[in-house]
């Protein structure tokens, strides 16, 4: 039986979730180089999803490195190998980050990207991550600690209406839109040594590529949140028109939601 999320893991969530890795590419590879990782490494990437960050992974530490995929939804493990082909170097394991033990793994580093928000046992999951990382290594995570500043300006009450549903329907399904409040004191309980917290937050308008972001996931979203049961299905229209045709005003300005990118190392 499949597995899924929130989001889902039908085709379009697997198209979004692409042309999110692909904007957000550039700040993930400055990180990783920051945390070291390199040739023959082995990386373990949390709730890989359908596997966009671990082919760049694979193709960083190469031949003699390894990376661990770990993922809840078959569904995104099968688009991870047609999306990517049979990647060598890939450890695929299907396993429920909240439930299932972790594999016997000591790496040099972990990737974890927008996967604490929606677990239901964050603190418990990331000990299980800092367990599999070895003294000396380096666990890089991107997560939000402030979702409402996902804002316009001029000020869009329907974005505003939007946000709330979101964050409503994760907390509905046992996660926590801004757990990345939490983070740097966590680390710091399982013997980490913290040593960047950086806030990433974008200013974006139509005709820019990060623009792009906010748009795709609004398109899925709002349809989305009808399904459960978020949105009304009366509502729902309005609501994607007039977010739309804001997103595509040339004098609207974007405020993404607030990312904490947390780099730390293993004592």
């Amino acid at each position: 039986m499949e597995r899924t999320y929130v989001l889902g893991t039908h085709d379009e969530e697997i198209e979004r979730l692409g042309l999110q890795h692909r904007v957000w590419r550039p700040r993930v590879s400055l990180a990783w180089r920051k945390a070291g990782f390199t040739v023959g490494q082995t990386i373990v990437d949390v709730g890989c999803g359908p596997g966009y960050a671990t082919s760049d992974l694979a193709e960083i530490v190469g031949p003699t490195g390894r990376v661990w995929a770990l993922e809840r939804s078959r569904r995104f493990l099968d688009a991870l190998d047609a999306l990517h082909g049979p990647l060598p170097n890939v450890e695929r394991v299907e396993l429920d980050l909240d439930v299932d033990s972790f594999p016997a793994i000591q790496a040099d580093g972990a990737w974890v990207r927008w996967v604490l928000c929606f677990v239901r046992r964050p603190r418990e999951v990331l000990r299980k991550i800092a367990q599999s990382v070895k003294p000396g290594g380096t666990i890089v995570l991107h997560e939000y600690f402030d979702y409402r500043s996902w804002r316009m300006a001029p000020q869009c009450p329907a974005l505003d209406e939007f946000v709330e549903a979101v964050m409503a329907s994760w907390r509905g399904a046992g996660g926590e839109p801004d757990i990345g409040l939490e983070l740097p004191t966590w680390l710091a309980e399982e013997g980490f040594r913290i040593d960047e917290t950086l806030p990433i937050l974008e200013v974006t308008r139509v005709g820019t590529y990060v623009h792009e972001w906010p748009r795709a996931f609004v398109r899925t979203g709002v349809e989305n949140l009808v399904k459960l049961g978020h949105v009304s299905a009366e509502r729902a229209p309005a609501m994607q028109r007039e977010i739309v045709a804001r997103l595509d005003d040339p004098g609207t300005l974007v405020f993404t939601p607030a990312v904490l990118e947390v780099r730390a190392t293993r004592r």
